[in-house]
């Protein structure tokens, strides 16, 4: 029986207008009666994690920042970090000021910009030299944006050759050639060896799960490491082709409920798993 999901937010678990639906939160429920535990596997900061695995009664485990940390809200405990190179976050700065940029940070609960965007409290703006910042703070990723994909386009090679980091995630206009309606653009950067499966063998050592027994349900490319480390690979019907064959099975996109989808499907394989057992050892 399965232990674990490993849920992806964004083209995942929300639909484009980024919202969790009735039935989605409902089925995460009863996923969680049956002692399977429903855990948020996201490239996002920690508190906004926390904040949509508390919405959709998931656990209380998250992987954030695209695998760099694992923590316990519950507990306010971190159980796993893996902190970005300092000199590399530094030359990824001056990079993205150089382009105009904005330059994002996950540090902590939250994320530290160059520039500040959304004023709700979500961002915290950069109010001292990056080599001081660096020093005294833990960055697990970095993200460099804007509105204008163009201006990621052009510097997209040098973030590439920023030694002891990668891209991990970019906008899919970064990607191919194909004309699509966002013209905006993003690359998520960390360790070379960061990365959501990383994270979910952490948290399973942890917790003393075999991956074998565990589901992971995604939609990107930064989703594949998940694919291919967990027991069930389970990918959106609005994924890329390239990202679909790394599963076991495709799901509903997700605008049309895929993560509700296939957790009523396993809701209903595990009822009639017990039934199954009930008949074969009747009570006395």
């Amino acid at each position: 029986m399965y232990k674990a999901v490993f849920i992806d937010i964004d083209g995942t678990l929300r639909d484009d207008k980024q919202n969790i639906s009735e039935k989605t939160k409902e089925m995460i429920k009863r996923v969680t009666q049956e002692g399977i535990l429903v855990i948020l596997c996201s490239g996002r900061p920690r508190k906004y994690t926390e904040e949509l695995s508390r919405e959709c009664f998931a656990s209380k485990y998250i992987i954030t920042s695209g695998g760099s940390s694992v923590y316990d809200y519950e507990k306010d405990e971190v159980l796993y970090l893996n902190r970005m190179n300092k000199q590399a976050c530094i030359k990824l700065y001056y990079i993205a000021e150089k382009a105009k940029v904005r330059f994002i940070m996950n540090v902590g609960e939250n994320r530290v910009v160059n520039q500040l965007k959304y004023f709700d409290g979500t961002e915290l703006e950069l109010k001292t030299d990056i080599e001081t910042f660096v020093r005294e703070n833990e960055v697990l990723q970095c993200v460099i944006s804007d509105s204008d994909f163009n201006k990621i386009k052009a510097i997209k090679g040098e973030i590439e050759k920023v030694e002891g980091v990668e891209i991990k995630n970019q906008s899919k206009n970064l990607m191919t050639e194909t004309k699509m309606e966002r013209k905006d653009g993003y690359c998520d950067v960390a360790n070379r060896e960061t990365s959501k499966g990383n994270g979910i063998e952490k948290l399973c050592q942890i917790l003393q799960i075999d991956v074998k027994d565990t589901i992971g349900i995604g939609d990107d490319f930064n989703d594949i490491a998940m694919f291919q480390t967990v027991g069930y690979a389970v990918v959106m019907g609005n994924a890329n082709d390239k990202v679909k064959q790394y599963a076991d099975e495709v799901t509903k996109s997700n605008e049309e409920e895929g993560v509700a989808v296939f957790l009523e499907k396993l809701l209903k394989q595990i009822k009639e798993k017990k039934d199954e057992i009930n008949r074969t050892n009747p009570k006395l």
